[in-house]
């Protein structure tokens, strides 16, 4: 299932996803080219993220706990989650920082805060891809239950506008003992969404209160900041993804667009060589566990060729095992990147072979 949000909105997408009880990753593109991942089991959500967050977001969450430095000595995960964020809450809980109870609710507000930015999207595209369901599960939300409050919220949202913009903009106390509760993190810096996982108000709460301290001449708020312009190269490196899942194409598209390559992504490993001869890449990134043809072997034939005996080619692959970093070099793969990986890791990567 793929479309564009002018066609469905967010909201519809998701009641159908919950009412065909189907297991799968839903991707999300906002017309900015914004990304959000939802994760679904038998219809219900069980996780959701974004291509931004990295650890911060679970960094202000554990902040508000006063938990500020639990992630700094923490012991990776022994479950092999494939996502950096979901696995090191399990680690967290593992190790005893957090319990139960507090495991699952930062997870629920993780989730709703997808739904607060995406559920008012009507410009952009998705892809719901069938897929196992991410293991294992520590929460469980019916959309069904709570969509009528969100529509609630967003309505409220609406009326701060257009003092305010955006859950991104920081407020500044003119008045010292403007909002007692909030007073502790208001600096010009923190946002009004970590406001939100600071205090554990709802982004609404927040946003109400900041909204009559501006309106009373006791606080200001910031301007929001101008989007960064993709990086223009001087030469533009051709890179091509090839991997199964479309979501990993989606967003290697996205983060390597931004800064300044040309990308191609294609999902099916047999129709990816006539495209690689074609089009003759500077660095291919593949995936190892396809069908049809898996990475170990495109690569094997790639390095047949003498066209792309020296071009870099770099694996992904969930796993981090070592048979697996042996397979690679058997067939002559340059690098090996293991899922999850974020922005930075994915552009340093590139960046080592290509000279742009």
């Amino acid at each position: 299932m793929q479309g564009t949000l002018r066609e469905i909105d967010v909201s519809t997408i998701i009641k159908l996803i919950e009412f065909g009880q189907r297991t799968g990753e839903l991707l999300i593109e906002s017309s900015t080219g914004k990304f959000w991942f939802l994760f679904f089991d038998r219809g219900e959500l069980i996780y959701a993220t974004d291509t931004d967050s990295s650890l911060s977001r679970l960094q202000d969450y554990l902040y508000g706990l006063g938990l500020d430095y639990a992630l700094e000595n923490l012991v990776a995960s022994k479950l092999g989650i494939d996502l950096l964020e979901y696995g090191q809450i399990w680690s967290l809980l593992e190790s005893q920082v957090i319990d139960l109870q507090k495991a699952k609710s930062i997870l629920e507000n993780i989730i709703l805060e997808v739904l607060f930015d995406t559920l008012s999207l009507y410009q952009g595209n998705f892809v719901f891809e069938v897929s196992p369901a991410l293991t294992p599960k520590l929460s469980r939300l019916k959309f069904s239950q709570i969509s009528a409050d969100y529509v609630r919220q967003l309505r409220v949202w609406k009326q701060f506008y257009p003092v305010l913009q955006s859950v991104e903009q920081a407020p500044v106390l003119v008045e010292p003992n403007a909002l007692p509760e909030l007073n502790t993190w208001i600096n010009g810096q923190i946002t009004i969404r970590q406001l939100s996982r600071y205090s554990g108000w709802d982004i609404c709460q927040v946003g109400q209160a900041v909204y009559e301290a501006i309106a009373a001449g006791k606080v200001t708020i910031m301007p929001l900041k101008a989007e960064p312009k993709p990086v223009v190269k001087a030469r533009s490196p051709k890179i091509l993804c090839v991997d199964d899942s479309v979501t990993i194409c989606r967003a290697v598209e996205y983060i390597l667009h931004n800064h300044g390559y040309q990308v191609m992504a294609i999902s099916s490993p047999t129709k990816a060589l006539s495209v690689i001869f074609q089009n003759k890449p500077d660095l291919i990134l593949c995936d190892v566990a396809m069908p049809e043809l898996n990475g170990y072997e495109l690569c094997g034939m790639l390095r047949k060729s003498s066209a792309f005996a020296k071009v870099p080619i770099i694996m992904l692959t969930g796993k981090d095992g070592f048979i697996d970093r042996v397979k690679a070099r058997m067939v002559r793969a340059t690098e090996y990147l293991t899922k999850p990986f974020g922005e930075r890791e994915l552009l340093t990567t590139v960046e080592k072979y290509i000279k742009g």
